[in-house]
């Protein structure tokens, strides 16, 4: 019986998995930071992985992923900003920016600088009470240029769906590093410095004038201000395909090269803590005042981490010869690099620790510990 192999045929755009989204985490799926922020008020990293929820002076939000999403569409969820303190006069300073930003050497296929610079066209789910206009734009770091277009809310507490195309850079670059190559951002509002100008529709050197539509919505004027989105697609070309979903594993392991987080607060499937007390590793005691583990990140993160901890020393401890021994420093890393670290557990000055005796590093969870939201965060974002 003869036998014949036949190749399944490339399909460029078509519905297979071929990374053509330049998005991480466009279904707001991740969130290892937390599900729900309130009180936000900072330019930061907070809640949903890879997108920064930028707050600056104007209003005070709670932030968070939502189960609220577009029928039918596939998404399970949404990242919403709801207004609980209003600024109906920002500042001319003052901003609102929901973005995420790419690393250069993810983007060289784009040619930018070049006569064969390519087209670039976002697609996403958008739904506010607040009708009118909103700027989105991207803005590339390597030279400060920037192109901006809007998008329109036409029907209060709706889902709409918005496509917009970009032209691509003939006269920017994009250096084929790790850094910032470029962002793509979503105003919710912003003060007079970045309206003065002309709204800049081709790609100019980065002017802050130039930045809004006309008429831009500001999401800070009301406490009953709310705005979601879901389904961020960035892709070559002047079409907008459907939207990419990866495998929940496979986008969680895109977000770690960023960030990840391990302990009682990282909300983990396969969580092994006991009631009383959650091991972050064994290791050994270097001195009588630290004992170290060293920890292996669980994919190559893009650059050598900072280390994010709860804040309070005495939620993270010691067992070593027996004992609990409180640290009386929160934890520090040493010898880092994009692969692994070693990481501190510190008794400050109170000692009490045997010099070369194994040791496990754990969290206070005990009663009156408190060491049930500790956690070690490890932060390589742009």
């Amino acid at each position: 019986m003869s036998q014949t192999k036949v190749e399944a045929p490339f399909v460029e755009g078509g519905g297979g998995t071929s990374f053509r989204n330049l998005m991480v985490n466009g279904d707001m799926a991740i969130a290892q930071r937390a599900s729900s922020v309130s009180s936000h008020s900072a330019d930061s990293y907070v809640n949903i992985d890879r997108w920064k929820t930028r707050v600056f002076n104007q209003g005070v939000f709670t932030v968070s992923q939502s189960t609220t999403v577009p029928a039918g569409e596939g998404f399970a969820h949404s990242q919403k900003w709801d207004c609980t303190t209003a600024d109906g006069s920002p500042a001319a300073s003052d901003f609102l920016i929901f973005e995420q930003k790419m690393e250069g050497q993810n983007l060289q296929h784009l040619e930018y600088g070049t006569s064969s610079a390519k087209k670039l066209t976002v697609s996403f789910h958008v739904r506010s009470n607040k009708t009118g206009a909103y700027t989105i734009g991207l803005y590339s770091a390597d030279g400060s240029r920037h192109i901006e277009s809007s998008y329109t809310i036409s029907s209060a507490d709706t889902w709409e769906k918005k496509i917009v195309t970009f032209a691509g850079d003939t006269g920017g670059t994009i250096n084929d590093d790790n850094g910032e190559g470029m962002k793509l951002w979503f105003w919710l509002g912003a003060g007079s410095n970045f309206s003065s100008g002309t709204h800049a529709t081709s790609w100019a050197a980065y002017s802050q004038a130039n930045v809004l539509v006309d008429n831009q919505v500001n999401m800070a004027d009301s406490t009953d201000n709310e705005w979601y989105i879901t389904g961020v697609q960035l892709e070559v070309g002047d079409d907008a395909s459907d939207f990419e979903f990866l495998p929940n594993d496979v986008q969680f392991q895109r977000c770690q090269r960023y960030y990840h987080k391990i302990g009682p607060a990282a909300n983990e499937a396969d969580h092994e803590g006991t009631a009383d007390y959650d091991p972050y590793g064994i290791g050994s005691c270097a001195s009588t005042l630290v004992a170290q583990i060293h920890y292996q990140y669980p994919v190559r993160m893009r650059t050598d981490p900072t280390l994010e901890t709860e804040g309070t020393a005495s939620k993270y401890t010691i067992y070593e010869g027996g004992s609990l021994h409180p640290c009386d420093a929160v934890p520090s890393k040493s010898n880092g690099n994009n692969f692994k670290t070693r990481i501190n557990f510190n008794r400050g000055s109170s000692a009490g620790l045997n010099a070369g005796n194994a040791a496990e590093c754990l969290a206070n969870a005990a009663s009156g510990g408190g060491g049930e939201d500790t956690f070690l965060g490890f932060s390589a974002e742009l």
